[in-house]
């Protein structure tokens, strides 16, 4: 039984992992309609899902963020408004 739980520990780490999940917080600074992506404060370009009612956000509103990174890119997962 060890050998096989030690096996496949082994295999399943050759495999990198996809997708890393991480949060954000800070002003929006930019929203590109076109690209479906909008720019923090921090400076980082954060996409947004898929069909996004881009009417709910707008530039200097601060939100949270959290995302999942995917080839370095950031697709936003889920956002809120933030009340400082």
């Amino acid at each position: 039984m060890r050998f096989i739980v030690a096996t496949f520990m082994f295999v399943a780490s050759l495999f990198p992992v996809g997708a890393l999940a991480d949060d954000a917080q800070g002003k929006i600074t930019n929203i590109d309609a076109d690209n479906s992506t909008i720019t923090l404060d921090d400076g980082k370009v954060y996409k947004l899902p898929g069909e996004f009612d881009l009417s709910v956000i707008e530039e200097g509103m601060k939100v949270t963020l959290m995302f999942d990174v995917v080839d370095k890119e950031r697709f936003i997962t889920d956002i809120e408004e933030t009340q400082e």
